[in-house]
C-alpha cells in the first residue's frame, strides 16, 4: 500500500527520479543512520570513550542484514525508527563492542545526521539536473536570439519580443534560486550531535572535541550548539526546493500555452506513446508540463510543515519534528521529476519559428499600437498619440481592418511614420540584446550549485 505518488509503483516514476527514489528508499535510510553511528565511533575512539573495534564492526553491517518490515512494527510503537534500529543493530555487533555502541547519543541525533547524509547526496542530484537545464536553455535562446514571436502580458499580445528572450527569463528565473544553492547547503548540511537534551553531558569533558571529530568524520559542518529545535536550515532547504519547483513551473506555464492548438508556436518532444489519450488517438498532452506544474503546487503545502517545525518546544518537540519526515523527502522528489521533465524540455523543445511570425499578424497590427504611438509623440504630443492610436485600435476590432489602413485612412499617419511603427527589426534587437547579458549570470549560478 502507498500513501504518497512518490513511493507507488504506479504514479512514483512519473513524479520522481529513479535515483532519487532510490536515495530517500529505507534501505538507503537504514544505510545512512549505519554511517551516522560508525562516524560516532571513530570520533569517540579518538578520545578512548569507545573501543576502536566498534567502528570496523559497524561498518561490516550491511541494511539487508536488517530487517525493514520487523523495524517498522516495532517503530510504531517507539515513535521513531531509531530506537528499534538501535536494537537490531545490538543484536548484530559482537559482545565486546556492544556496550559502547551508541555511547552518549539521542535517536535525535541519528536521525537528523542521517537525514543530512541524504540531503547532501540528493542536492548532487538536484545540481546535476539544474545544470543540465540550464546549459540547455542557454543554448536555446542563443539559437532563438532573433526569432520573433509576440510578447504577452495578461496572456493577450503585447509588443513583438524574440523566443530567445523569453527563454533567457525562463532560465534566469531558475538561475535566481540557484544563485542560493551554496548558502542553503551549508546551512543544512550539518552534523546533529547533543545527546538527551542537546548538551553531550554524557561524553565526558571532550564533548566538544567529539562533536567536531565527528562532524569531520562525515565532512560536515558542525554546529555551534544543538539544532535539535532550531530547524531553520531544514526549512530553508525545503523552502529552496519549492522555489526552484515554482522556478521551473514558470518556464512549464508558458510551454503550455505555447503549446495549446490555438497558438501551436512550440511542442514538447514527442516519442511514441508521450503525451496519448485512451479515448483520442490524436492527442499529444504536455506530459511534462504536467509534472512540473503538478509539483509546484504540492510543493507549496509541503513547505509549510517545516516552518511550523521551526515551533518547537523546549529541547525536543511532540509531532513537529516528525512532520518534516512527510515533507522533505517529498520535496526533493518532486524536484528531481519536475527537473527531469525540465531538462526534457530545454533540451527539445520544438520551436515554430513559422507559427511564431504568423501569429504577430493575429490582432491585425495590434502589437505595434505601442511603437505607432511613440512614432506619433513627437509630433503631437504623447496624450493625443495615445487617444489616436487608442481610438484606432477600437475600430481595428470593429471592421477587421489592419492598424496600419486604418491609421492612414483616418487620422493621415503618413506612411514614413508608418514603416517606422511597423518594422520589427528595433523590438528584435532589444530582445536580442539581452539574451547574452544573462550569462554571467547563468555561468555564476552553475559554480554555486556544485
Amino acid at each position: 500500500m502507498s500513501f504518497s505518488a512518490l513511493d507507488s509503483a504506479l504514479t512514483g516514476p512519473l513524479f520522481a527520479s529513479e535515483r532519487m527514489r532510490a536515495l530517500f528508499s529505507d534501505r538507503a535510510r537504514l544505510a545512512a543512520m549505519i554511517e551516522a553511528e560508525t562516524a560516532l565511533a571513530r570520533a569517540q575512539a579518538r578520545f578512548g570513550l569507545v573501543s576502536p573495534d566498534l567502528a570496523p564492526a559497524l561498518e561490516a553491517i550491511t541494511p539487508e542484514q536488517l530487517d525493514i518490515e520487523a523495524i517498522g512494527r516495532e517503530t510504531a510503537l517507539a515513535g521513531v525508527p531509531v530506537i528499534p534500529f538501535v536494537k537490531a543493530m545490538r543484536r548484530l555487533l559482537p559482545p565486546a563492542v556492544e556496550p559502547d555502541f551508541h555511547k552518549g547519543a539521542t535517536t535525535q541525533d541519528i536521525a537528523d545526521t542521517a537525514l543530512v547524509l541524504q540531503m547532501r547526496r540528493a542536492f548532487s542530484l538536484i545540481a546535476e539536473d539544474t545544470i543540465a537545464t540550464m546549459r540547455a536553455l542557454q543554448a536555446l535562446a542563443s539559437t532563438h536570439a532573433r526569432t520573433v514571436c509576440p510578447g504577452r502580458t495578461y496572456g493577450q499580445h503585447a509588443a513583438p519580443v524574440s523566443f530567445g528572450y523569453k527563454v533567457a527569463v525562463w532560465n534566469m528565473g531558475i538561475a535566481d534560486v540557484a544563485l542560493r544553492a551554496r548558502e542553503v547547503r551549508g546551512r543544512a548540511l550539518m552534523a546533529s550531535l547533543g545527546g538527551p537534551v542537546g548538551t553531550l553531558a554524557g561524553m565526558g569533558a571532550q564533548r566538544l572535541e567529539i562533536a567536531e571529530a565527528f562532524a569531520d568524520e562525515l565532512g560536515l559542518a558542525s554546529a555551534p550548539i544543538s539544532w535539535h529545535t532550531r530547524r531553520a536550515g531544514i526549512a530553508e532547504a525545503g523552502h529552496w526546493l519549492a522555489m526552484l519547483i515554482a522556478a521551473l513551473a514558470r518556464m512549464a506555464g508558458d510551454v503550455a500555452h505555447l503549446a495549446s492548438t490555438e497558438v501551436a508556436e512550440v511542442a514538447e518532444p514527442h516519442q511514441p506513446g508521450r503525451g496519448g489519450s485512451s479515448a483520442m488517438p490524436h492527442k499529444r498532452n504536455p506530459v511534462s508540463c504536467t509534472v512540473i506544474l503538478a509539483a509546484a503546487s504540492a510543493a507549496r503545502g509541503l513547505a509549510l510543515p517545516l516552518l511550523d517545525a521551526m515551533v518547537s518546544a523546549h529541547e525536543r518537540p511532540a509531532g513537529a519534528w516528525h512532520a518534516e519526515w512527510h515533507a522533505l523527502p517529498q520535496l526533493f522528489g518532486l524536484a528531481s521529476g519536475a527537473l527531469r521533465e525540465a531538462r526534457v524540455l530545454a533540451e527539445g523543445l520544438d520551436v515554430d519559428a513559422a507559427r511564431m511570425t504568423a501569429n504577430l499578424d493575429a490582432t491585425r497590427g495590434l502589437i505595434f499600437a505601442d511603437a505607432a504611438a511613440a512614432e506619433l509623440a513627437p509630433s503631437i504630443g504623447a496624450g493625443v498619440a495615445h487617444r489616436i492610436v487608442t481610438q484606432a485600435a477600437d475600430k481595428v476590432r470593429a471592421s477587421g481592418d489592419h492598424l496600419r489602413d486604418v491609421l492612414a485612412r483616418d487620422h493621415a499617419v503618413v506612411a514614413t511614420v508608418l514603416d517606422g511603427a511597423f518594422d520589427l527589426g528595433p523590438s528584435v534587437d532589444a530582445a536580442a540584446a539581452w539574451v547574452a547579458r544573462v550569462d554571467p549570470a547563468i555561468e555564476d549560478a552553475c559554480e554555486r550549485l556544485r
